[in-house]
């Protein structure tokens, strides 16, 4: 069935972009983070087709244990950790691995009796000052992890680039020599080293130094540039989400006439204004500005007017071509959706995450 609105994702566009993560990080393991409904594009499905990656990174217990249920086998780690002995429990039974950055989630390891094997990424903060010990409290925490009796527990330290996106940013470095500095101080060097995750996906495609044993690539993965000053072409990276959508009617509007609420564009010209299936019931921002580009039936088209909870206008003067039922690319191949959140005035994450739960998701 063709649906007026959908969000098709490619599949192949997603295996090609994991390939090319691995091209800018040949030593590193790749953590593909899947969490918030991979970004919009299905958490269950992109886990499928992505099933070369090494491990998954999600954010909370209930997205690991859809994983499970799915069939995923793949290591499953579990971002944000967990906040009581139930959580760790269920932690355990699906065999997740555990982010530690707080002394609640030490103690509740402390009081855990279980015969399974744990994988624990304890988190250090460096700078970002959200989660993770501060590295005066990273040697105390690693040595309250080092002394549990959970049998088979194994350590690995991670860390997260506040301003890895702004290549130019000292910050990075800062954060990476802090990173550094602080194993160094707890003895984690040599023989005694722990596998180590750093980078993000404006890490590991622009930070080499950031890269550590693991990456942790996101936005990269779904095809779209973490740089203001770089396509998603650029590197090499195709987009995955395609949100298309079909004209409903084309209506002819006078000049001086207005189009949607509260008058908010007003024809300079006698002009012919496409209505679409797309609101911000599906996801759109209100404010999205006059003059974001639409591409309907392959050409660009200026949004007018308001956006509407189904419906958006577009001018398509001299465009005899577009009809009712011709279709439309919000964003996607062709129009990247990068340039789409640049006329929002905000960025790429909030638009794929923000695609509402109406908008059939379609693989191709």
């Amino acid at each position: 069935m063709i649906r007026l609105l959908r969000a098709v994702i490619d599949s192949a566009a997603l295996r090609h972009n994991l390939g090319t993560i691995r091209a800018y990080a040949p030593g590193s393991k790749v953590m593909a983070v899947i969490k918030a409904n991979a970004y919009g594009h299905g958490l269950v499905s992109t886990a499928l087709a992505l099933g070369d990656a090494d491990a998954f990174a999600v954010a909370r217990l209930e997205e690991g244990i859809a994983l499970r249920a799915a069939g995923v086998r793949a290591p499953i780690v579990l971002l944000e950790g967990i906040f009581n002995a139930e959580q760790l429990a269920e932690a355990a039974h699906h065999g997740f691995e555990l982010v530690v950055h707080d002394p609640l989630q030490i103690k509740l390891l402390e009081a855990h009796r279980d015969a399974r094997r744990f994988v624990v990424w304890i988190k250090m903060d460096t700078g970002m000052n959200r989660l993770g010990f501060r590295p005066e409290a990273f040697g105390p925490a690693l040595a309250r992890l080092r002394a549990l009796t959970v049998p088979s527990l194994e350590l690995r330290v991670m860390t997260h680039l506040a301003r890895a996106d702004e290549r130019s940013e000292p910050m990075t470095i800062a954060q990476i020599e802090k990173f550094e500095a602080t194993l160094a101080a707890a003895g984690l060097t040599g023989v005694q080293r722990l596998a180590t995750s750093i980078g993000n996906s404006a890490g590991t495609l622009g930070h080499p130094r950031a890269h550590g044993d693991w990456v942790r690539p996101g936005l990269a993965l779904y095809g779209v540039s973490p740089f203001a000053d770089a396509t998603a072409a650029k590197h090499g990276l195709k987009p995955v989400m395609t949100l298309e959508t079909t004209v409903l009617t084309v209506r002819e509007v006078k000049r001086g006439e207005t189009v949607g609420y509260a008058g908010a564009w007003r024809a300079e010209r006698d002009s012919s204004i496409a209505i679409l299936a797309a609101g911000y019931g599906d996801g759109l921002p209100r404010h999205l500005a006059n003059g974001t580009p639409v591409l309907v039936a392959g050409a660009r088209h200026p949004l007018v007017g308001r956006v509407s909870m189904d419906m958006i206008a577009v001018d398509v003067t001299g465009a005899p071509k577009v009809t009712a039922g011709s279709r439309a690319i919000v964003w996607g191949d062709g129009l990247p959706v990068e340039e789409v959140a640049a006329h929002a005035e905000t960025i790429p994450y909030e638009l794929l995450c923000g695609v509402s739960q109406r908008v059939p998701l379609e693989l191709k």
